[in-house]
């Protein structure tokens, strides 16, 4: 088998090594454009999880790079005039081009074959090879020249940085955030030997332009940045190589191979240097691919199988590696405004890998501090976890920081609740919940997604609510609150599990919506509210509000989210209109806030409403978190206490990007940006996401669907694997004295 790598980085030097180790019969060739000891850059990181990789895959090289090392387990974060450290955590550095140099070595002691100073453009300049790995990196010719069949993506980034190393050795991942007259400058240091460290300059593009360093030559940028970073090299000086400012380039792929063709390392995918990551994802390819063409039979088989199996891990890694990113380009955002405690719990767990759990693990002193911290600012014992920290709205105080989602049952009749809303809601509220939600609750039969959806439009459904809000005030510490909603376009549908979003087979009532824009092809085609719609859906609204007070609701939320009636007025996609409800944000928001104004100003003043909102539409041309940070400032300013920020399902043909957490980053952006309390949803499942989050700041109540679908019991169990005991009903007590055994 003749095998042919066109560039010599990490990915394709390790693979060349695995692939020969495997057989030393396979003609193994790696070009390289540059000389052996040319690099950019300075060192490379690894984590103590990712050494394990490399010492099962080819322990000769691993003990050769593993003696080279630079060791640490702490983090310092300085900020606001302090420094935060964070132990346990366990990284390793090297220099690049020692990397490089035992990688080289230990490739030419197995027979593979290195031509350096030598260009190889394209896959056809060797005919007979078998296989042929693209590893030219992250500017990639032969990605970019088969752009049709790769189907590459290239986001440039905002941030400017600039690649510096120093003589300083930094025995800790360090941190530096220094503000300048002209903007707040980042610093990401990592020792790499005994006596160097890499030493990366980032800060906003305006920050560098303001201080002229898009002027700067390579000895001016080394200049600026010495004198600005003087205390903290503390007289040692800093080193260039080939160091110029540059923007980071997120690279995914939808194919990595074609024919025997097949691309690695920075040439298929980039994960920004924030997490460390971009050496390790290169060889842990290598390792992948050389897995797959070992087990496959043929090359086509091993890159299909290859792709299959390696994608999905990358790909939750730049998921990690995106958040982390956009964090450090937002980092205005945090500065000044969170203590450096709170900064350092937000930095920490930016990429959403490390969580409030995980972190207790490292450094359990670190995060009691934050704990005790956070519960502090609150009024409750300092060993309180952060979800159980009570939360005050107005009048209203929730004994814990734990939400049961608004989740549709279709299960009313003519919008009447029943026995079943009755055990669900109950439930959750013995379950623990600070906060149990109703479903979307409509305030007119029109207004309904389905037949079986919940109203609040009638006497008979104030009776049948009232039995559910008092069994959960009587019974529970729980609070409940009502989510108030008009379907608008996305009406008159069958039942969830009948066809969702699909229209009656017979008895369709008549929709409306901002504009005369059906929600999918088949859908019925809504009519576009005049000034009377208007004033018959607003005192819909204030109707059902004064319903939910005679039922006893403690919270009302006005739902303006997912594409229903007023979510149909904020959003570009479904608003076209021409007159003053249309156009800018403005006119769009103007009927929303004419129906919050009038539910705001019949419900009484000492309790809370919230408003849920779609953050984002996914879908050019739609809103943007942006907009939902001015959406949910005028929702404050009209007396709004929190917003509920949720996202999407505006138009049928969004493109959203779901993953674990994938939501919250847009509560974090609406908390600060907007200074308003937010909920975030989507995709929470565990405690130590909940706290995580909370201590973090990206939100201020965690809101939890299918977790408490599966168990509504969820909370307790929670407060159980922490160690913190809730009360029980005293038709429970026995339960106190049960201890929970795993099942053999």
């Amino acid at each position: 088998m003749k095998i042919v790598s066109i560039g010599g980085g990490p990915a394709g030097l390790y693979f060349a090594i695995l692939a020969k180790k495997a057989d030393p019969s396979r003609d193994i060739l790696v070009v390289e454009r540059n000389r052996p000891d040319d690099t950019f850059g300075f060192g490379v990181v690894f984590s103590d999880e990712t050494l394990g990789n490399f010492a099962a895959a080819d322990p000769e090289s691993y003990a050769e790079i593993t003696r080279a090392f630079a060791h640490w387990t702490d983090i310092d974060i300085h900020y606001g005039g302090t420094v935060v450290t964070s132990a346990g955590h366990g990284f390793s550095g090297m220099a690049r081009v020692k990397l490089l140099e035992i990688l080289q070595r230990r490739a030419a002691s197995l027979g593979v074959r290195i031509a350096f100073e030598t260009e190889a453009k394209d896959p056809s300049d060797f005919p007979d090879a078998d296989l042929i790995l693209a590893a030219d990196g992250v500017n990639s010719g032969i990605r970019a020249k088969y752009a049709d069949r790769l189907q590459p993506t290239l986001d440039w980034r905002r941030n400017k940085f600039v690649w510096l190393g120093t003589t300083r050795p930094h025995p800790a991942f360090t941190f530096h955030f220094k503000p300048h007259a002209t903007g707040l400058f980042r610093v990401h240091a990592y020792q790499y030997d005994a006596t160097n460290s890499t030493f990366i300059v980032e800060c906003t593009e305006g920050t560098w332009k303001k201080a002229g360093l898009d002027r700067a030559s390579e000895a001016e940028t080394l200049e600026f940045c010495e004198n600005l970073f003087a205390e903290e090299l503390d007289g040692h000086r800093l080193v260039a190589n080939r160091s110029i400012w540059r923007t980071f380039p997120t690279v995914r792929c939808a194919k990595w191979s074609f024919d025997n063709v097949v691309l690695m390392g920075d040439a298929v995918h980039t994960a920004h240097f924030s997490i460390g990551s971009g050496t390790k994802l290169a060889m842990e390819d290598a390792i992948a691919l050389a897995d797959a063409v070992a087990r496959y039979k043929s090359v086509p088989q091993a890159l299909a199988g290859y792709e299959a199996e390696r994608k999905p891990q990358t790909e939750a890694i730049q998921r990690a590696a995106q958040v982390s990113l956009e964090w450090f380009e937002e980092t205005e955002r945090y500065a000044g405004k969170l203590a450096p405690l709170d900064f350092a719990m937000s930095m920490l767990t930016r990429s959403m890998r490390i969580t409030h759990a995980n972190l207790k693990l490292r450094d359990a002193k670190l995060v009691a501090d934050v704990d005790a911290a956070f519960a502090a600012r609150h009024g409750a014992p300092a060993d309180t976890p952060p979800m159980f920290v009570p939360f005050k709205l107005r009048g209203l105080t929730l004994a814990n920081r734990i939400v049961v989602s608004p989740m549709c049952q279709y299960s009313a009749e003519d919008g009447l609740v029943d026995d079943w809303h009755l055990v669900h809601l109950g439930s959750r509220a013995l379950g623990g919940a600070g906060l149990v939600m109703t479903e979307m609750t409509d305030v007119s039969a029109e207004g309904r997604i389905t037949p079986g959806c919940a109203g609040l439009y009638a006497p008979e459904h104030v009776v049948a609510w009232k039995r559910a809000v008092d069994f959960v005030h009587k019974n529970s510490p729980a609070k409940i609150g009502v989510q108030l909603a008009h379907a608008g376009r996305k009406g008159s549908t069958r039942k969830a599990w009948e066809g969702i979003d699909q229209p009656l087979p017979d008895g369709n009532w008549p929709l409306l919506s901002a504009s005369a824009l059906p929600y999918k092809k088949g859908n019925q085609t809504p009519k576009a509210m005049d000034r009377a719609d208007m004033d018959a859906v607003k005192a819909d609204f204030v109707q059902a509000t004064r319903n939910a007070l005679e039922a006893g609701f403690d919270l009302v939320e006005v739902h303006m989210a997912h594409g229903y009636l007023l979510a149909s007025f904020l959003s570009p996609l479904t608003n076209i209109r021409t007159d003053e409800y249309g156009g800018d944000i403005g006119g769009r928001m103007r009927f929303p806030l004419e129906v919050f104004d009038a539910v705001r100003a019949v419900w009484p003043a000492e309790r809370p409403i919230s408003v849920r909102i779609s953050a984002v539409d996914w879908k050019e041309g739609g809103n943007t978190p942006a907009d939902a940070v001015e959406i949910a400032k005028r929702l404050k300013a009209h007396g709004a206490d929190i917003i509920d920020v949720s996202a999407g399902q505006t138009v049928d043909d969004d493109k959203p990007a779901y993953g674990r957490l994938f939501q919250t980053p847009f509560s974090d952006r609406v908390r600060f940006e907007a200074d308003v309390p937010t909920m975030t949803v989507g995709n929470i499942s565990s405690w130590a996401d909940c706290n995580t989050i909370l201590t973090a700041g990206r939100a201020d109540l965690c809101v939890l669907a299918r977790a408490h679908l599966y168990d509504p019991y969820w909370t307790r169990h929670a407060a159980y694997e922490q160690g913190y005991k809730m009360p029980w009903p005293p038709q429970y007590g026995s339960a106190r004295s049960f201890t929970p055994r795993e099942s053999r």
